[in-house]
């Protein structure tokens, strides 16, 4: 059964290259970072790790697509399964449940962070389901970094975010 599993870790990138597969993820993380940053320090609802969640989720996948797409699926008349289809009915549910996290309360919009989250818990989903298991971890690891790290460094320096706790414990009083 181990040596299954193995086999199967080695096996995950035929169409898109381990290294390769790294750089995309770490390249979308980057950019929509940027991208984030910006939204960021201009004090709007969706900041640094919602953009690079979106990112990041969007990169896999595609980079699952490109996977899935490569694989057997025998004979024409055989075929049962469109991978592209696939991923379009899992990112429209899973995107669907994500909107209904996101709302708003006296005039702030809340979640959206988690429902990036929840998108992109999809595609590593995906991810695993389509035997991209190192694909998955590198997903789950740069996710765990923008959720737990950056948001500690939102926390800390983030203006908008120094100005709702203030503007939360006045509520509060």
């Amino acid at each position: 059964m181990l040596d299954t599993f193995l086999s199967d870790l080695n096996s995950g990138f035929t169409v898109v290259p381990f290294g390769v597969s790294a750089a995309r993820l770490l390249l979308a993380a980057i950019l929509c970072g940027a991208v984030g940053f910006e939204r960021e320090m201009t004090r709007r609802p969706a900041g640094l790790r919602t953009h690079i969640l979106v990112g990041v989720a969007a990169c896999i996948f595609i980079i699952i697509g490109q996977e899935l797409s490569s694989l057997d699926y025998g004979r024409e008349t055989e075929l049962r399964i469109d991978p592209l289809r696939l991923i379009e009915a899992v990112t429209a549910g899973v995107a669907f449940l994500a909107a209904g996290i996101i709302f708003t309360s006296r005039g702030r919009v809340r979640n959206i962070t988690t429902g990036a989250s929840l998108w992109l818990a999809g595609a590593i989903g995906m991810a695993c389901g389509a035997g991209q298991a190192v694909l998955a971890i590198m997903a789950s690891g740069i996710v765990i970094f923008v959720v737990v790290l950056l948001g500690w460094v939102e926390r800390c320096f983030s203006p908008k975010h120094s100005r709702q706790e203030e503007e939360d414990r006045d509520r509060e009083t």
